[in-house]
């Protein structure tokens, strides 16, 4: 029996070795990535050799189709890639610990949120030269000056998306939504700040106030509304609107403009009133296990062709000054998604309201469990 044994674990030794020396063996040399700016690099490897992973956290429908698997070509890399609708969401998800992400794409009042937080890596631009392609309006934001933390990704407006044909005629107003023809057939974006934010514009109030007395109008107001509503939206009204579950939805520019290319009834408007004009940024997590690689992916979106690439698909505005001339011409010369001057003085950025969050968040719930 003990010979026996023995054979048997001279054999399984034999194999062993067999495949650890088959292993060992080096891998077929990776083709050069199609269209890309580099030739494609050696896999990137951990300690123990193994192909690194890049794990991102973007906004739902905000990549080109090309964009991912081209740098996982170029790097020898894969990206594993989650989606989040709400900026409320994605603070949620890292507040007790970073799950394992490298990258996040917060929108700008959530980045300072997140900096006060003490939730993001800072950022070595030695790592992403081609941060000057980006347009001077977007390098010194308020909410994050000289990109510490940050690196805007795209940037747009928050209107309205409505369905010509059943409306019969041009929608430029937010008070639109509280006309009762349009009854069961209204969608707002399940966003807080950026309802009440319409609220108080109409109210001639500024959208970031910290005012009691006039958030609790604006809740007021939205919950004399709330009947003719059919969907609080996590960021797909854009849907329920092109399969006509509403006629009228707020939402960002983008998730419009992408519908409209299929169905010919659907319109956008930034309202008379004013709106929300917003930057999404490309941002570190604290503890992100491949820092450098996220700077690596900052750098390649940055690129020209990625960058206009990713834009002529998304529908959203580019900060990438060098990739504007790349932009389709029907986008670049279409003021929704690159308003006028007169139309950008209407718009506000949304800021951190600091302790006054809690009072927008009390009213959101108000607003939301109203029958």
């Amino acid at each position: 029996m003990k010979t026996h044994r023995l054979f048997v674990w001279l054999v399984l030794v034999t194999v062993l070795a067999l495949v650890v020396a088959a292993c060992a063996a080096p891998a077929a040399p990776q083709a050069p990535a199609s269209g890309g700016a580099e030739e494609a690099a050696a896999p990137e490897g951990g300690e123990s050799g193994e192909v690194l992973e890049l794990n991102i956290y973007n906004w739902s429908t905000y990549i080109a189709p090309e964009t991912i698997p081209r740098f996982e070509e170029r790097y020898g890399v894969k990206v594993n890639y989650d989606i989040f609708d709400s900026n409320e969401e994605l603070l949620a998800k890292l507040q007790g610990g970073n799950p394992g992400y490298d990258l996040i794409v917060p929108s700008d009042y959530m980045v300072e949120i997140m900096i006060n937080l003490g939730m993001l890596e800072e950022l070595d631009h030695e790592n992403i030269p081609n941060i000057a392609n980006l347009d001077p309006t977007f390098q010194n934001p308020r909410y994050d000056p000289g990109l510490k933390y940050c690196v805007p990704y795209q940037w747009g407006t928050m209107g309205i998306g409505y369905n010509i044909e059943a409306t019969g005629g041009e929608i430029d107003s937010w008070w639109s939504f509280w006309d009762e023809k349009y009854a069961g057939r209204i969608a707002w974006l399940d966003d807080p700040r950026a309802v009440m934010g319409v609220a108080l514009l109409l109210l001639g109030y500024d959208i970031n106030t910290t005012d009691p007395d006039q958030i609790n109008e604006a809740k007021e107001l939205l919950l004399e509304q709330k009947p003719l509503v059919a969907a609080f939206a996590p960021d797909t009204g854009q849907i329920l609107l092109d399969e006509g579950e509403v006629d009228l939805t707020m939402e960002w520019s983008g998730d419009i403009f992408q519908v409209m290319e299929e169905n010919p009834a659907i319109r956008y408007s930034i309202p008379k009133e004013g709106s929300i004009v917003w930057t999404d940024n490309m941002c570190i997590p604290k503890g992100a296990p491949h820092k450098e690689l996220a700077e690596k992916f900052i750098n390649y979106i940055l690129e020209p062709e990625v960058g206009a690439e990713l834009s002529n698909y998304i529908r959203y505005a580019t900060p990438n000054a060098a990739a504007l001339p790349l932009i389709n011409e029907e986008d670049r010369n279409n003021p929704g998604i690159y308003p006028p001057p007169e139309v950008m003085e209407r718009l506000q950025f949304v800021v951190d309201v600091g302790e006054a969050t809690v009072l927008y968040d009390d009213a959101w719930t108000e607003i939301k469990s109203a029958q």
